[in-house]
């Protein structure tokens, strides 16, 4: 019997790599037995106004602006969370063809993307 994402993963720290999720469209060694369709993680964040005040004393600066690097780490990780749920609640045991999409909402919100193709994987036989 196969484990769904979420039973596979609960002794996991969150924000982990999922061993069956992955940007390919197969796993080797594994076989497609049921496709569930697309899953999604969705992130709608904006920087706190200390946060903003922060990142524009970095970016007087220069370099690399930590502050909203550690935002959009944070972003992606709970939008990949999100993604694997979702896939658990419809019954997959791994996700296919990961994808990340970002787009501006207005000047301090952006929406933040993690989608797949929901699957359930068997070993291969030999």
């Amino acid at each position: 019997m196969t484990q769904r994402i979420s039973e596979q993963q609960s002794s996991q720290p969150t924000s982990t790599i999922h061993p069956n999720v992955t940007t390919a469209f197969e796993l080797p060694g594994k076989r497609i037995v049921h496709n569930y369709g697309i899953v999604r993680g969705i992130i709608v964040r904006s920087r706190s106004i200390a946060g903003q005040i922060g990142a524009a004393f970095q970016q007087l600066k220069g370099g690399n602006i930590t502050l909203y690097t550690q935002l959009c780490e944070q972003t992606r990780s709970d939008a990949y969370e999100l993604m694997i749920q979702h896939a658990a609640e419809m019954g997959a045991n791994a996700i296919i063809g990961v994808r990340y999409d970002a787009n501006s909402l207005s000047d301090d919100v952006t929406e933040t993307l993690c989608y797949g193709t929901a699957v359930s994987i068997v070993p291969l036989e030999h």
